[in-house]
């Protein structure tokens, strides 16, 4: 089935929204990125300069490539904006709440058949996909992995109501923008952070035992195990508070309280030592 897709609307231009713009914009398609925050988006738009000239620099693409590429995204304040494209992928933080808010104005723009998707990495798709009313059916999860324009990965989350059609469009998407789309059922974290964050969580359980120190847990890992980055090294790079939420997420969508978060990561977030993104997580980054 073909896609049909012409112009991707990405909401949210951090890390994961600037980057799903990008690989959609390297695929040939227009892209049209919002975000309320004007300071957000010439951080999005200056990153994308920075990532595409170090993919000219290494040889991955040319100049002529690169230029196209940042000529096909336009980074737009107004929302109403977004109304020409025909599938909108929201970034935006991983609270439920605002999501839904954000989903009721998008499910009044959009009321044509065009892909409504989220980015969530363990927000039920059910759920979000309430706040959209009749157009459930085209509502489905797009989960991308960071960074995105490394990573292949997409994990396709199909709600309760989501149609065949739908599905079948956003595999071929995802194809189309070079990604592998691997189908998961929608349960609080789906797979990939089902499986990845009560890891992260017992590699905090064994630091908080005394078991090992933390470098020597993530060495024991990457070497034992062939895993490119050590866990806690990994819960630094996702965000400390980012990996407590998702596992409050998956103990509250499963009833099952062996999800929660180790109480020395929880110690670790109420301090403020997030990760890399605030210099001290696990690891201390304040030299580098």
């Amino acid at each position: 089935m073909s896609h049909n897709v012409k112009v991707v609307g990405v909401v949210g231009a951090g890390q994961m929204g600037g980057g799903i713009a990008q690989v959609a914009a390297q695929a040939g398609l227009d892209v049209v990125l919002f975000d309320a925050q004007g300071e957000q988006l010439k951080k999005g738009a200056a990153l994308h300069d920075k990532l595409l000239a170090r993919g000219v620099e290494k040889g991955k693409w040319t100049q002529a490539d690169a230029d196209a590429a940042k000529g096909r995204i336009r980074y737009v304040e107004k929302v109403g904006e977004l109304s020409g494209a025909d599938i909108v992928i929201e970034a935006i933080v991983e609270n439920v709440e605002i999501k839904k808010r954000v989903w009721a104005e998008l499910g009044k723009m959009f009321t044509g058949d065009q892909i409504l998707a989220s980015n969530t990495s363990s927000i039920s798709i059910t759920e979000l996909a309430t706040a959209v009313g009749d157009a459930a059916d085209r509502f489905i999860g797009m989960h991308f992995f960071n960074p995105v324009p490394v990573m292949k990965l997409v994990e396709v989350i199909r709600g309760l109501a989501t149609s065949e059609a739908t599905t079948a469009r956003v595999l071929a998407l995802s194809s189309a923008m070079g990604k592998v789309a691997v189908p998961a059922n929608d349960r609080a974290g789906f797979v990939s952070n089902r499986i990845l964050m009560p890891m992260i969580n017992e590699a905090f359980y064994t630091w908080m035992e005394g078991v090992a120190e933390p470098a020597d847990i993530d060495e024991i890992m990457k070497l034992g195990m062939a895993h490119p980055m050590g866990p806690l090294r990994l819960a630094d790079f996702i965000g400390l508070d980012t990996c407590a939420h998702i596992m409050e997420v998956m103990a509250d969508g499963l009833n099952d309280d062996r999800y929660r978060p180790c109480p020395l990561l929880k110690q670790l977030v109420t301090a403020g030592r997030l990760g890399d993104k605030t210099g001290r997580g696990v690891f201390d980054y304040s030299q580098k």
